[in-house]
């Protein structure tokens, strides 16, 4: 029988320039417009309604807070395979856009990134549960190694 439980359905970031950050979304992650409000955009993979929304109501012209305060870590997107992964990491270069980290967790390979209010994005891609490193007790034992950026831009789309 498969267990059942919630999932997370989206994230809406508040944002300083609307257009600036629909461009980053849209350009240098790969995210299509759904739909406008005044002040608001909502975005998405594969034409759900929405996986990110970004609104100005409160923040328009705002500065980030400061990475000490209480919030949001980062926001992580899910990509469904390895080769989805390297066509990000080259939209990525593409646009210059700074990685702030990448690594292999032993159940994934993720890049690590902020977006233009300083929000942090990670973009990752998860092995297949079958081999995921395990401890003694068999839980999960995920791990932080540096990520193979040439073997992961290899790879075939």
């Amino acid at each position: 029988m498969r267990e059942r439980h919630p999932v997370i359905g989206h994230v809406h970031l508040k944002v300083s320039d609307l257009e600036r950050s629909v461009r980053f979304y849209t350009e240098a992650i790969g995210f299509e417009v759904m739909a406008r409000w005044p002040g608001a955009a909502f975005l998405s993979f594969g034409g759900y309604h929405h996986h990110l929304g970004l609104n100005t109501w409160e923040s328009l012209g705002g500065k980030p807070a400061p990475s000490t305060s209480p919030g949001l870590y980062h926001v992580a997107i899910l990509y469904p395979t390895r080769g989805d992964l390297a066509a990000a990491l080259r939209r990525l270069l593409a646009h210059r856009v700074p990685l702030a980290g990448a690594a292999d967790h032993g159940v994934s390979e993720a890049l690590y990134l902020a977006d233009p209010d300083g929000n942090g994005v990670e973009l990752y891609w998860d092995r297949d549960p079958a081999p995921w490193p395990r401890d003694g007790d068999g839980r999960i034992a995920m791990r932080t190694d540096p990520l193979d950026l040439e073997s992961l831009l290899a790879e075939p789309v």
